[in-house]
C-alpha cells in the first residue's frame, strides 16, 4: 500500500473535499480512511471519483448526531442520504475495525516505554518519577476517549442505528465493537506517550551558538511531536524482528492551503523492511550476534528513510522547507541520501550518534552540514526560550484521512 495523502478538515472544508481538491481523479481505485463517516456532500464527490473503498471510524459521523436539537433532524436526513449513496455506488463503504492480536497492546506498551525518547529522559533526569510514562499515557487515554469514543453506550447505539450499523447494536457485537475501539485508543495513547510533552523535552538544535538562529526556523514542538508519533506508529509495521524504525516526510509550502494542516503537506513515509515482493525466508534475519557476516540482515534491509524517499507521493521542492522525522538516528547509509534529496531539516533521536557498530555506523549524522538537525533533548536554554507552541491543532485532535 502506498500512502499518497494525509489530510484534515479545516474551518471551511471537510477532509473528503480537501482530498478531492488535492488529488482529483487520481483518487480512482484508491482506498480512503476517515476518522468519521463522511457526510453526503463529501461522499457523492468521492464516489464520483471512482474510489475503491471508504473505511471509517464507527462513532459520531461528520454531520454530528451529538449536536443540539435544532440541527438533529438535518443530521438524520444527511445520514439517510449517505446510506442511499452507499447502497447505490460501486465503492465499498465499511467499518474497518478488527480486533488486535492478543499480545499487541502489551507489546506496544512495553516497547513504547523502552523507546529512545523515554529512556533518554530517564537517563538524563534520574530523579524523575519512573512512572511518568504511565501518567502521560493515562492523560492521552482520557483525551482520545473524549475525541474518538461516545461515552454513553445507549447514545452510541442510537448513532450506529442512524448511520446504518444496526447490526452492530446487539451483543456480543456491540460490546466487541466497543472493546476493539478502546484497544485501539489504548494503543494510540501508548505510542503518543512515547514522545511526551515533558519538562521542556523536545526536538532542539544541539549547537548552543545556533540555537537562537535556528529556533525561528524550527517547527512548534507540538507539531514536531505529532509527526514523530506518526513515525513511531509506522515503526510497528517493520519486518525487522529486533528494531522497528519509522520515517515520515513533510514539507511546508509558501502559504497556507485549504487543508487543516495549514501550509504543511505530506511527502512520504516508510518503515524498515525487506525489498518489496520478497518472502519470509528469502533473506537472512540475523543481527551482529551471528558470527558469519554473510548471513546477517544488514545488507538486505531497506531502511525507513530509504522507503520514505522511494515511495514519496510528491517531489521535494528545493525552495520549500522539507523535513524528515525518524524514530532513530539516521545511519551513515541514509544521511547522504537525505541531504542529496534536498531535505532541509531532520528530527530524530540521538542515542546512537557517533557510534560505530559491527555492521552499521552513525558517524556522519554529527558531521552533517547544510541540513538543520533537531534531536530529542531537554531545551538547552531551559525555560528562557518559550516553546513555539500553538493552540492545540485540529490535526492533532483527529485521525488523518489516508489515501
Amino acid at each position: 500500500m502506498k500512502i499518497v495523502g494525509l489530510h484534515c478538515s479545516s474551518e471551511d472544508l471537510h477532509a473528503g473535499k480537501i482530498a478531492l481538491i488535492k488529488h482529483g481523479s487520481r483518487l480512482k481505485n484508491c482506498d480512503l480512511y476517515f476518522s468519521r463517516k463522511p457526510c453526503s456532500a463529501c461522499l457523492k464527490m468521492i464516489v464520483n471519483a471512482g474510489v475503491n473503498r471508504i473505511s471509517y471510524w464507527p462513532a459520531d459521523p461528520e454531520i454530528s448526531l451529538l449536536t443540539g436539537a435544532s440541527s438533529y433532524e438535518d443530521a438524520k436526513l444527511d445520514a439517510k442520504a449517505v446510506e442511499r449513496l452507499k447502497s447505490n455506488s460501486r465503492a465499498h463503504v465499511c467499518v474497518l475495525l478488527q480486533p488486535l492480536v492478543c499480545y499487541m497492546v502489551q507489546f506496544v506498551e512495553e516497547t513504547s516505554y523502552k523507546c529512545d525518547f523515554i529512556q533518554k529522559i530517564s537517563r538524563t533526569l534520574p530523579d524523575t518519577n519512573i512512572d511518568f510514562y504511565s501518567e502521560c499515557k493515562q492523560e492521552r487515554i482520557k483525551e482520545y476517549e473524549t475525541i474518538f469514543l461516545v461515552s454513553n453506550e445507549e447514545l452510541h447505539k442510537q448513532i450506529l442505528m442512524t448511520i446504518g450499523l444496526e447490526n452492530l447494536c446487539e451483543n456480543p457485537y456491540f460490546s466487541n465493537l466497543r472493546q476493539n475501539m478502546k484497544d485501539l485508543i489504548l494503543l494510540l495513547a501508548a505510542v503518543a506517550s512515547s514522545v511526551p510533552n515533558f519538562k521542556h523535552y523536545g526536538f532542539y538544535c544541539g549547537s548552543t551558538e545556533q540555537i537562537n538562529e535556528i529556533h525561528n526556523q524550527s517547527l512548534p514542538q507540538e507539531i514536531a511531536r505529532h509527526c514523530m508519533i506518526q513515525a513511531r506508529l509506522l515503526a510497528y509495521r517493520t519486518e525487522d524482528h529486533k528494531t522497528g524504525v519509522g520515517a515520515v516526510i513533510w514539507a511546508e509550502g509558501k502559504s497556507k492551503s485549504c487543508d487543516g494542516t495549514g501550509a504543511m503537506y505530506f511527502i512520504g513515509c516508510g518503515y524498515n523492511a525487506f525489498p518489496v515482493g520478497s518472502e519470509y525466508a528469502d533473506f537472512p534475519h540475523m543481527d551482529d550476534k551471528q558470527k558469519d557476516r554473510e548471513i546477517r540482515k544488514f545488507r538486505y534491509i531497506v531502511h525507513a528513510e530509504q522507503n520514505a524517499l522511494t515511495f514519496r507521493c510528491q517531489e521535494i521542492k528545493p525552495e520549500e522547507r522539507s523535513m524528515i522525522f525518524v524514530t532513530k538516528c539516521p545511519c551513515d547509509e541514509c544521511v547522504p541520501l537525505i541531504k542529496g534529496a534536498g531535505i532541509k531539516q531532520i528530527y530524530a533521536g540521538d542515542v546512537d550518534v557517533g557510534k560505530k557498530k559491527a555492521d552499521i555506523s552513525y558517524m556522519r549524522f554529527g558531521e552533517l552540514e547544510g541540513v538543520s538537525k533537531f534531536t530529542w533533548q531537554r531545551n538547552p536554554l531551559g525555560s528562557s526560550v518559550p516553546e513555539k507552541n500553538e493552540p492545540e491543532s485540529r490535526e492533532s485532535r483527529r485521525m488523518f484521512s489516508r489515501y
